[in-house]
């Protein structure tokens, strides 16, 4: 009983009486807990705390049953630590009782997550802190780029002590990355990079295409961010919107990642199989000896084109390459030297090859207007953007298959839609036409196709096996029938 009259002779004089009333529940139940087993085997964790982490093995893969398909995890609520609780109070009853002290210490006094159109100064008046808590955290070292940079999504976490001073600021980009901003006895803050490493784990999924490619994958239990990747492997041998027949099927194996056992979201393609109008094309993702990653068939020739055949997945062309077409806002006869891609606002715009950005802003009929230079000979346009995407500005480089912007009808547009244009050597060309006549991409150098080959050798027989287990339950389930 020596424990139990210790924290309540610490919390009376401290705590309102609803919280002491949540605090001596949840005492009762860790003095409960502690007759049953060792303090050493009970473990509070919360996302605060730093776990070390190590690679675990990679179980069994899962297959294309939609059963499978991860969901987000549940987070139980922690007990809030009122403002007029001091740290010093919340460690004299840790002395007393651990578990309880620690659970209060890693508990933020306010969680938000940015919004559209905040900034820091909003976030802190928000959480009941002034411009001079917000100047003092932004002069903390070393200096951290992601007070200037907050998207979005970003959650962040205050800790206040008995005067409503900050102690501490939780930024997290990401549940693996956070950046943590302690104050010092001076008054000055310091900063510390927290990272953790999730659970990879590879997945194996399959889908037979009835109407669509993304109606296929989605039945398929497959995102549409692994979709989109996928459309892009294949992108240089196949034509999605032109080429795909019913029948077409497709398999793949790829990487979940789950952190603490939730999922957390997609990793990479690693391997995948295309079968288009009876032929088969396969792909590996092969990251070479430099740390660059792309992919390759299995005699490590390049899977893609210098150049995507498209930018944008979209629902029609809805006016082609023509040096003789009828302006349609205008009224003319003016020459049209790009594609227009019909889709709906918002869908995604691709680079079509690896370049850096030479303009992104707007620019008179095109709207909203993003210019890529591929080396010395070509150039892309896309135009009538809805908007930018993250990071899009002039002189940064893009990889092919990067999302750039978002199709719009800005500038002289009628309707949403991509305009893309293809120059080479200055000459706009069809983008259509001249596809076939661009050169791949590299191959793998001779050098490392033995490595290659053991890499692309092992995950080939993983994907081919799965296949075969898929096909053999499906043929199972025929027999049964009949």
């Amino acid at each position: 009983m020596d424990l139990i009259d210790s924290i309540k002779s610490c919390v009376t004089s401290l705590l309102p009486r609803r919280h002491r009333c949540l605090l001596a529940a949840l005492t009762a139940v860790l003095v409960i807990v502690t007759h049953e087993r060792d303090y050493d085997d009970l473990i509070l964790i919360n996302r605060h705390t730093e776990i070390p982490t190590s690679t675990a093995s990679i179980p069994p893969l899962q297959t294309s049953d939609t059963s499978n398909t991860p969901t987000k995890a549940s987070t139980a609520s922690l007990v809030p630590v009122p403002p007029s609780v001091s740290r010093a109070a919340v460690k004299a009853a840790a002395a007393s009782a651990p578990e309880v002290g620690k659970l209060l210490a890693l508990t933020p006094n306010y969680v938000t997550e940015v919004k559209a159109g905040d900034n820091l100064s909003l976030i802190f008046a928000r959480a009941g802190l002034t411009a001079q808590d917000v100047y003092q955290v932004s002069r903390s070292k070393p200096a951290s780029p992601l007070l200037n940079n907050l998207y979005p999504g970003y959650t962040l976490e205050f800790f206040l002590d008995n005067n409503q001073q900050l102690t501490s600021l939780t930024i997290s980009p990401s549940k693996l990355e956070s950046t943590e901003f302690s104050r010092t006895d001076d008054g000055s803050y310091i900063t510390r990079v927290i990272t953790r490493e999730p659970e990879i784990r590879q997945v194996f999924r399959e889908a037979t295409i009835e109407d669509s490619l993304f109606l296929a994958a989605q039945r398929g239990g497959i995102s549409a961010s692994i979709t989109m990747e996928l459309a892009g492997i294949f992108g240089g041998v196949i034509d999605f919107l032109l080429d795909t027949r019913r029948g077409d099927r497709f398999n793949l194996l790829y990487e979940e990642k789950y952190l603490d056992g939730e999922y957390i979201g997609n990793g990479a393609i690693l391997a995948a199989q295309f079968t288009n109008q009876g032929e088969t094309y396969t792909a590996v993702r092969y990251v070479n000896t430099s740390g660059d990653s792309d992919f390759y068939n299995p005699d490590g020739e390049s899977m893609r084109k210098a150049f995507l055949r498209n930018p944008v997945d979209f629902t029609r062309i809805s006016s082609s390459f023509s040096l003789s077409r009828k302006h349609p806002i205008l009224n003319t006869i003016r020459a049209h030297k790009g594609t227009d891609y019909a889709a709906p606002t918002g869908t995604p715009v691709v680079a079509a090859g690896d370049g850096r950005i030479t303009w992104a802003a707007r620019n008179g009929s095109f709207g909203k207007l993003v210019v890529v230079q591929h080396g010395e000979r070509f150039q892309t346009k896309y135009a009538h953007l809805n908007d930018y995407a993250r990071g899009v500005k002039n002189g940064a480089r893009v990889r092919q298959g990067q999302v750039i912007g978002y199709v719009g009808a800005t500038g002289s547009a009628t309707g949403p839609h991509l305009h893309y244009e293809f120059l080479m050597d200055g000459v706009h060309r069809n983008s259509r036409t001249i596809h076939e006549q661009l050169p791949k991409a590299e191959s793998v150098p001779a050098k490392e196709l033995p490595r290659f080959h053991d890499h692309s050798q092992a995950l080939l027989a993983r994907l081919e096996a799965n296949t075969s287990d898929t096909r053999n339950i499906a043929l199972n389930t025929v027999d049964s029938q009949q």
